[in-house]
């Protein structure tokens, strides 16, 4: 019912926009068409922000917003040489490393011993039917290994993630969607991120999708490709190191909707979709943003 009403609710927007529309164009807000499924979506999108910045590889969009100004990427190069993030993420690798009591390290709990398998993170569970989170998969490790898990949002877990996601740097975004569950989530995070809500009436795509690469309150706009694909991030903002979902926290607080809980069914889904977008494009865990 819930997935039903999200998809209602997008699809009568579309339709009304669309209808202006020449069967050939590609406007922003035909992008959250829920009927398209994952690889259209994915076409689209890229489609669509080829048109808006031709000159821009797929690449430079894992800069965000520091793509778009010259002296703002210049103070980013800066910034990166001592990037404060590197603090959490040497405390990520202790933790990481640490031996449980029965003797095994997180390494044990995924392929390779972690390498590489970030980027094909968030996925959806067959077994569990839901999507599965980086935190989700590192608490079920702790679990699995006789220890409690650790609460989101807290600095352990934080910056396990920032480590974790760092064992694949270099390395593109290759998330997958494949099976009806998995559609189906992925359906959910994109209703999500087209869904109008708070006090300002925006949704994610009003920001990330229409004023991308544009001012807006007095700074550039990152586009929403890419996004996914440097968080944990640390942001001077917060002065921290923190997650993708605790972002988007920030951005619910910001157009005055009241925020989801961090690892609701909501958010998971919605990283899920985001995610999906930044395939191809190369992980650099922790980022750095203003």
């Amino acid at each position: 019912m819930k997935y039903a009403k999200r998809i209602l609710s997008v699809s009568l927007g579309l339709a009304l926009g669309c209808a202006v529309l020449s069967a050939n164009a590609i406007d922003w807000w035909q992008l959250g068409n829920t009927k398209v499924g994952p690889q259209k979506t994915l076409q689209d999108f890229h489609q669509y922000f080829k048109e808006q910045f031709p000159k821009m590889s797929l690449e430079q969009y894992a800069l965000g917003s520091y793509a778009f100004n010259k002296q703002d990427y210049e103070q980013y190069q800066q910034a990166i040489q001592f990037n404060p993030g590197d603090l959490t993420l040497s405390q990520g690798k202790k933790l990481w490393e640490t031996k449980f009591p029965d003797g095994k390290t997180y390494a044990s709990c995924f392929p390779g011993g972690g390498k590489g398998v970030a980027a094909g993170y968030p996925y959806y569970s067959d077994k569990t039917h839901q999507v599965v989170t980086a935190a989700m998969r590192i608490n079920a490790c702790r679990v699995d290994n006789h220890l409690a898990p650790l609460k989101y949002g807290s600095s352990d877990l934080i910056a396990l993630e920032t480590y974790f996601g760092s064992l694949s740097n270099g390395m593109p975004t290759d998330v997958k969607v494949e099976g009806p569950g998995a559609v189906r989530a992925f359906e959910e995070g994109k209703a999500y991120y087209f869904m109008h809500r708070g006090q300002l009436n925006f949704s994610c795509a009003s920001c990330h999708v229409a004023y991308a690469g544009k001012y807006l309150r007095g700074q550039i706009i990152s586009p929403v490709l890419g996004q996914s694909a440097h968080y944990p991030t640390y942001r001077a903002s917060w002065s921290a190191v923190n997650t993708f979902e605790k972002r988007f926290q920030g951005c619910d607080k910001k157009v005055g909707a009241a925020p989801q809980k961090l690892g609701s069914p909501e958010y998971r889904d919605l990283d899920y979709f985001m995610s999906y977008l930044s395939n191809g494009i190369k992980m650099n865990v922790p980022g750095y943003r203003p």
